[in-house]
């Protein structure tokens, strides 16, 4: 979300000389680092720091307010709810989940905010149909904007020899990294060998909860498995150019999360975008994503179908080049930050004109 984010951010202010900051929310109270675009820091354990945080945002025309139930302090991160009404700038709520069987507590939240907020994005269809069908909110307010994408196709794909397999992102438990490396263990007559890939840190809060027992867990299997030798792992963050490399540089994207629930993924996006093939679990996300011929969807949970699929793939040059083509430039960057320019555009003036109708009244008394 971070990524998401701050590349929003960065699209959104590149043109016109527009001004723009961001409000984060940090669980370490003393982090007070300074972050380029960061114009205030909510310490999460603050009680009162949505105070701070939506007097911040009150400065700019627009709120633009990211969404997950963890990322907030409070009961299913209900602090944000009270920043939302203490607002007196339009606001976009943008959610990043939602929830099929949400907990009593967690569809209440959601429907308050999306009857707080002036506008709701959601980033599929597949999202906004559950929230239509399953909560309480107003079908005027909701839009779907897909995720933006840097777009990779003027990367040039630069393969090493034997074929790559990769996954990237935050890890933890739930990406389902144990089944590709199952699956791994099923592609080793392949000739060339196969290479698999695992990028990316440990996500901050699995590693403040339970250290890097995942990933060493990880690292356990490839050995019993006898695999370990074709395992690279890269436990480190990727800046843009380095992403767009490593992505180019891979013949198949395996998502073997383990998720139902997933809506949105921007490493599915990002590798759509590139023109990659991608083997996913059939989360809802991959199911809307990939139904035009853009990968292969696999059960939750069975390496051998994902072993399957990536062998189809890798061996089978016209299925490749079939899942090769990327996606069009109505995901990348630019194209969605005018989308989001657009509605924020149309909600100041739509408060202008609250303002005139609520001044009329008291122009006529005076």
């Amino acid at each position: 979300m971070a990524t998401f984010n701050a590349a929003l951010a960065a699209h959104l202010t590149a043109a016109g000389g527009r001004s723009g900051g961001i409000v984060r929310v940090t669980a370490n109270d003393d982090d007070q680092r300074p972050a380029p675009g960061v114009v205030h820091t909510w310490p999460a354990g603050v009680a009162t720091g949505w105070l701070d945080a939506a007097a911040a945002l009150n400065a700019f025309d627009v709120a633009v307010v990211q969404h997950e139930y963890g990322i907030y302090p409070g009961p299913d991160g209900g602090d944000v709810l009270p920043l939302l009404r203490r607002l007196t700038v339009p606001s976009i709520v943008v959610l990043h989940t939602v929830l099929s069987t949400p907990t009593p507590g967690q569809q209440a939240l959601l429907e308050a905010i999306a009857a707080t907020a002036s506008a709701v994005v959601l980033m599929t269809d597949t999202a906004r149909s559950r929230l239509l069908h399953g909560y309480a909110v107003d079908p005027g307010k909701v839009e779907v904007i897909p995720h933006g994408t840097a777009g990779h196709t003027d990367v040039p794909a630069r393969r090493p020899s034997g074929s790559h397999l990769l996954t990237w992102g935050l890890l933890g438990p739930g990406k389902g990294v144990e089944w590709a490396l199952r699956a791994v263990a099923l592609l080793q007559d392949l000739d060339p060998p196969l290479r698999f890939t695992v990028a990316g840190q440990t996500h901050p809060k699995v590693l403040t909860r339970d250290g890097d027992a995942y990933r060493n867990g990880l690292h356990r299997l490839g050995a019993q498995l006898g695999i370990a030798h074709a395992v690279d792992y890269q436990p480190r963050y990727h800046d843009e150019d380095a992403l767009r490399t490593l992505i180019r540089s891979a013949d198949v994207v395996a998502l073997p999360y383990d998720s139902l629930e997933q809506v949105t993924s921007g490493v599915l996006t990002e590798a759509v975008a590139a023109g990659v093939p991608v083997v996913a679990t059939a989360f809802p996300h991959a199911v809307e994503l990939l139904s035009d011929g853009r990968g292969l969807l696999v059960p939750h949970q069975n390496p051998a179908a994902l072993a399957t699929a990536i062998r189809r793939i890798i061996t089978d040059p016209v299925l490749a080049a079939r899942l090769s083509r990327p996606r069009t430039a109505a995901m990348h960057w630019p194209a969605v930050a005018a989308r989001y320019e657009a509605l924020a555009a149309g909600l100041i003036a739509a408060a202008a004109i609250d303002d005139r109708r609520a001044a009329r009244p008291a122009e006529a008394r005076s």
